[in-house]
């Protein structure tokens, strides 16, 4: 199902071949879950996506964004969906530079998820291609997704969910589609978004419900053998919610039997139920 220019659609749609999102890839998008008819976290959601066209230099009206997942959530009705929301800059002239007065594209498009993708736990490759914490891209989800659809594809060939990347200075930056979370004793750290990170919504979350559950949230960098010395490791997506790393490589993690993971694993439940008006 998709959304554009204010309605639902579930045919084939025609697209302006000369759009930037296209040839450029000069645009960003936002990954949502919704619950039984409910956008999940949706005033983050439309927030961030609305921050992040403002870094591109392009405005988006967060209500209209809003409308968007909105309607795409309510048409579908109970279950659980993943809503991508895009937005591109939209046509311009030949050449790379932006248009004077962009004309931004704005659509959405759901899918149906499976329960079993929430919380489950999974393994991670290490990758070779380095995130480039010095490009303001390596903070938004932009539309140049290659580096990590190029990890993907060698992490699924190697037997693994995911791609672990470090920086270009060799610190530990996130996973593929997620935000990393390491637990030393009862210190919960992630690395800043100074090192390439994206500034993930169920991150967020996690970092404010760590002191209620006896856990105090750092921001800090880590090289990968100090992520590799970790008690247990965390990916977070606003899909997968909580994730156990079960191995980095040949390391093994008990993540999934960690205490520590249960607590957070249940406030993300109670959390997502009180947003959503639905039991946890």
């Amino acid at each position: 199902m998709l959304w554009l220019d204010g309605r639902l659609t579930e045919g084939p749609t025609p697209f302006d071949l000369a759009d930037r999102g296209l040839t450029l890839g000069d645009g960003v998008f936002d990954t949502a879950l919704a619950l039984n008819g409910r956008v999940v976290f949706a005033e983050a959601h439309r927030s961030r996506l609305a921050a992040s066209a403002a870094a591109l230099g392009f405005g988006l009206d967060p209500e209209r964004i809003g409308q968007a997942m909105t309607a795409l959530a309510a048409a579908a009705g109970e279950g659980a969906l993943a809503i991508r929301t895009t937005a591109t800059r939209g046509s311009g002239p030949r050449g790379l530079k932006p248009p004077a007065e962009p004309r931004p594209t704005l659509f959405a498009s759901a899918a149906v998820l499976g329960p079993s993708l929430f919380f489950a736990p999974l393994r991670l490759r290490p990758t070779e291609i380095a995130r480039n914490e010095t490009s303001p891209a390596s903070r938004l989800k932009t539309l140049g997704y290659l580096d990590a659809v190029l990890a993907a594809g060698e992490a699924a060939a190697h037997g693994f969910d995911e791609a672990l990347f470090c920086n270009t200075r060799g610190r530990v930056a996130c996973a593929g589609t997620g935000n990393l979370f390491a637990l030393f004793g009862d210190r919960l750290v992630t690395p800043p978004l100074a090192d390439g990170v994206l500034a993930g919504i169920v991150r967020s979350e996690l970092q404010q419900l760590a002191p209620g559950l006896g856990l105090v949230p750092e921001e800090r960098s880590l090289t990968l053998p100090e992520l590799m010395g970790a008690d247990s490791v965390f990916l977070t997506n606003s899909l997968r919610l909580v994730a156990p790393v079960a191995a980095i490589g040949e390391r093994a993690f008990a993540s999934a039997a960690c205490t520590a993971f249960a607590g957070l694993r249940d406030a993300v439940r109670r959390r997502i139920a009180d947003a959503c008006g639905t039991s946890p």
